[in-house]
């Protein structure tokens, strides 16, 4: 009971942060019609500055550390990423009036990460004064391009099987109809028609497999241009060459006199106009209907507490912080809000992008920043310490 106690004392206690305050805020400023609007290009700015810090950071964290400290966190990055794919696969795609690729679309969505909920993770930490490690951030990558890959390509042979039986039926109902209306001689057999004397000469002029249709070779799925796709993304572009530069130059100066100074007035922002765009696009959600407002609303915990378990292992077995624990939880609950969308748009043109942008942004979104951050860090902080 002391430990449930201590842990929603702690919640509670996170949920008064003034970033997650101005990302309600926002909600409410949209709930009553406000005119209030932030230019986009703005808003880009923004993003594009605060992962440029976060970038910095990381990089500047990973040129001082011992890199096999990352070893165990990034492979548990890559898993998580992968894990969500496939439980959005066999979970929401199973629920009546939900399309497979639609399904797939959001998992790989909500696998893929926001560089915004990682930034108001790290600013929260950083208020609660709860150490991690810098190069924390660079997780980033490690589970966003194997969570967008494993969604087309999950997505890609699903249609490919889907298009295969389609195409072998049409084939066999065709082939039967034209034998049917072939002219039949006095012999009784077709005149221009060269029957097979053995079975297997049969099957190899009808090409009839074992399942009774004509065998079509599947299409083969391309890896490296959905990873060329992600890689080419605002969000992560911004991200790596902030790690880049981080790594092979020396920014101090810059860093601690301009990035990091302007980091939450920033961010305060940016929470302000997500809080808005949540409203805004509860619209979306209702024409895709209530499974996806469910997903949307248990999966980001459920992902956070995947990657929190795994992240537990990692502190045990090499000292990961408390605080990188959180980074792993929140980066795992976070849905792409930049790079993720235009990714699956181009990979799974097939998907309706109403079901899993609007799924991500109006409920998955907000549950990740405004219950995921300070559940994380409460149970970090009851179970390991601040």
């Amino acid at each position: 009971m002391e430990f449930l106690s201590d842990f929603f004392t702690l919640f509670l206690g996170k949920l008064q942060s003034p970033t997650l305050g101005f990302l309600i805020g926002g909600m409410v400023v949209a709930a009553l019609n406000s005119r209030l609007a932030i230019p986009d290009a703005i808003y880009k700015f923004i993003v594009f500055m605060l992962l440029i810090k976060v970038g910095l950071s990381g990089g500047i964290a990973i040129r001082n550390a011992n890199l096999l400290d990352m070893l165990l966190p990034a492979v548990f990055a890559v898993i998580t990423g992968i894990l969500i794919v496939f439980i959005g696969r066999y979970t929401l795609a199973k629920l009546p009036g939900v399309k497979v690729v639609d399904a797939v679309a959001t998992a790989g969505l909500f696998g893929a990460v926001s560089g915004s909920t990682l930034a108001a993770g790290i600013t929260v930490l950083e208020a609660e004064g709860i150490t991690y490690e810098p190069w924390a951030a660079a997780l980033y990558p490690f589970m966003d391009i194997p969570a967008l890959v494993t969604a087309i390509v999950v997505a890609s042979i699903y249609v490919s099987k889907q298009k295969q039986k389609s195409l072998s039926k049409e084939e066999y109902l065709s082939k039967e109809e034209s034998i049917s209306k072939q002219s039949v001689t006095a012999g009784g057999y077709p005149s221009e028609q060269e029957y097979p004397t053995t079975r297997q000469e049969y099957l190899s002029q009808q090409r009839i497999t074992a399942s009774g249709y004509p065998h079509q070779e599947p299409e083969r799925v391309k890896i490296w241009p959905i990873v060329q796709e992600s890689l080419q993304g605002s969000a992560l572009s911004a991200l790596l060459l902030g790690i880049a530069l981080g790594i092979l130059t020396q920014p101090e100066s810059v860093y601690e006199s301009f990035f990091d100074p302007l980091f939450r007035g920033l961010l305060s922002i940016l929470m302000l106009v997500m809080g808005m765009e949540a409203t805004a696009r509860l619209g979306e959600l209702r024409k895709v209907g209530q499974w996806y407002a469910l997903y949307a609303f248990v999966g980001p915990l459920l992902h956070g507490f995947i990657a929190f378990g795994l992240g537990m292992i990692a502190h045990y077995a090499t000292g990961f912080s408390a605080g990188g624990v959180v980074l792993l939880a929140v980066i795992a609950a976070s849905s792409s809000d930049i790079s993720g969308p235009p990714t699956l748009r181009a990979g799974i043109p097939s998907a309706n992008p109403s079901a899993y942008i609007g799924s991500s942004t109006a409920v998955g979104t907000p549950i990740a920043l405004a219950v995921g951050i300070p559940l994380f860090i409460g149970l970090a902080q009851a179970l390991i310490g601040g």
